[in-house]
């Protein structure tokens, strides 16, 4: 025999089972510990300490925040395409992931609002005669990106005329440079940071246009449909919005090639 416990007798009589409640921490880390994945190779997020292992940036600060605010610790991991972080957060081996929004990666997994703008500038020859994102999509130009990434979806969406070279992963600073000065590239679709850490790494011989041709925003991923999930992070995107925390983190991380976004309540 079954008891029926105060709160079940609605539920009974309307014929749908009982929801139950969890606390926040319950609901975004189930296994006591918040796990939570990132672009490493994506300065614009944060970067991966190649002797400690160590990340710091903007994600990985806000990751350590929602730790706290939970009272969990955090597991900070890291993948190098937005495929990989995807895949993590379907699996479960992560709670929630970070990721740049393009439709089709939202057929795989929630975004969240924006916490922060992630500006896109195209990198040429230092001699190059395109000056600006307008001049990129002409005839007998080609356009090199990197698959799966924000750019390259775009540039492969957008672009008309250019010849668009599709790449398997982001290359090397002296590969950059080889493909650039004479590799059968003439204009790399990268974020913006990455154009300048690039330009600066080549000693000015590349140079990053000046302009964005794209702004994407940075979201907070969950797994698809949980609506639980996905509360509890849009929240938490608001709060950090609101209290400066998003702002002060880019500041701290020197990251030039970003802006906070404006808060969303949905």
């Amino acid at each position: 025999m079954h008891r029926i416990v105060p709160g079940m007798i609605v539920a009974l009589t309307l014929g749908v089972a009982p929801v139950m409640t969890q606390s926040p921490a319950a609901t975004l880390a189930p296994t006591g510990t918040l796990r939570a994945v990132f672009l490493g190779g994506n300065p614009v997020q944060g970067r991966i300490n190649a002797t400690t292992g160590e990340a710091s940036g903007v994600v990985p600060d806000l990751i350590r925040e929602l730790g706290r605010s939970l009272g969990v610790p955090v597991t900070i991991l890291s993948r190098p395409n937005a495929a990989e972080v995807s895949a993590a957060v379907k699996s479960g081996i992560a709670d929630i992931g970070f990721l740049a929004f393009d439709e089709e990666r939202a057929r795989e997994v929630d975004f969240s609002a924006p916490f922060m703008l992630m500006l896109n500038s195209y990198l040429v020859r230092a001699d190059s005669p395109i000056q600006t994102s307008a001049d990129v999509d002409r005839a007998n130009v080609v356009v090199g990106a990197v698959r799966g990434q924000s750019q390259q979806l775009f540039v492969s969406r957008e672009l008309k005329m250019a010849q668009i070279r599709v790449l398997t992963e982001v290359p090397a600073q002296a590969e950059l440079e080889r493909l650039l000065k004479g590799g059968g590239v003439d204009v790399f679709a990268i974020n913006r940071q990455r154009s300048l850490d690039a330009q600066a790494a080549s000693g000015n011989t590349l140079r990053a246009l000046s302009d964005s041709f794209l702004n994407v925003g940075q979201s907070i991923v969950v797994d698809k449909g949980n609506r639980a999930k996905l509360a509890l992070v849009d929240r938490f995107v608001v709060d950090t919005l609101s209290s400066g925390l998003v702002r002060s983190s880019i500041e701290k991380a020197n990251v030039t090639a970003a802006a906070t976004a404006a808060p969303v309540r949905r």
